[in-house]
């Protein structure tokens, strides 16, 4: 592997992670002051899953987002790098919608634009790197569960 190629690998990878580290170091007091007083649904997963969750999947997005990267630049490419930027914007807003600013029903809109955002995403990177696209279905089934979750939390809250 050249360079060029490691640098892209290295960048990829840690876009993701610095995203989602980044919302975590913002949200996190949340988490310990008025996360745990929420009333929380019964399929509510315990709060350490969570972590090593998202850290699997936002290294999973950074190897997708290097698959579409390296391809030679054109329409196709572009337009599925610009979808993994809107979609990373929306995944690192969530964030802050649900435990920052504590607007579980603004949270619950947001997510609902980031699944949009990740099936776009998923058609684009398929057009041009259909492993891209594949490796990227346990994202949107976890996106899925958390807009389920969200849902509950805003009905329970």
């Amino acid at each position: 592997m050249n360079t060029t190629k490691v640098t892209k690998l290295v960048l990829s990878l840690a876009f993701p992670l610095a995203v989602g580290a980044i919302a975590g170091v913002f949200t996190s007091a949340a988490i310990q002051d008025w996360y745990v007083t929420l009333n929380r649904p019964s399929f509510n997963p315990p709060n350490w899953i969570f972590a090593p969750v998202w850290t699997t999947l936002y290294i999973i997005l950074g190897i997708s987002l290097f698959l579409v990267w390296i391809l030679p630049p054109g329409k196709g490419r572009d337009r599925a790098l610009v979808a993994f930027c809107v979609q990373m914007i929306l995944n690192f807003g969530w964030s802050f919608f649900f435990f920052y600013f504590k607007t579980i029903g603004l949270a619950l809109a947001e997510i609902f634009m980031l699944w949009i955002s990740i099936v776009l995403m998923i058609i684009l990177f398929y057009k041009v790197k259909p492993i891209a696209a594949y490796v990227n279905v346990p994202y949107l089934l976890w996106v899925s569960f958390a807009a389920i979750l969200n849902a509950a939390y805003f009905l329970l809250n």
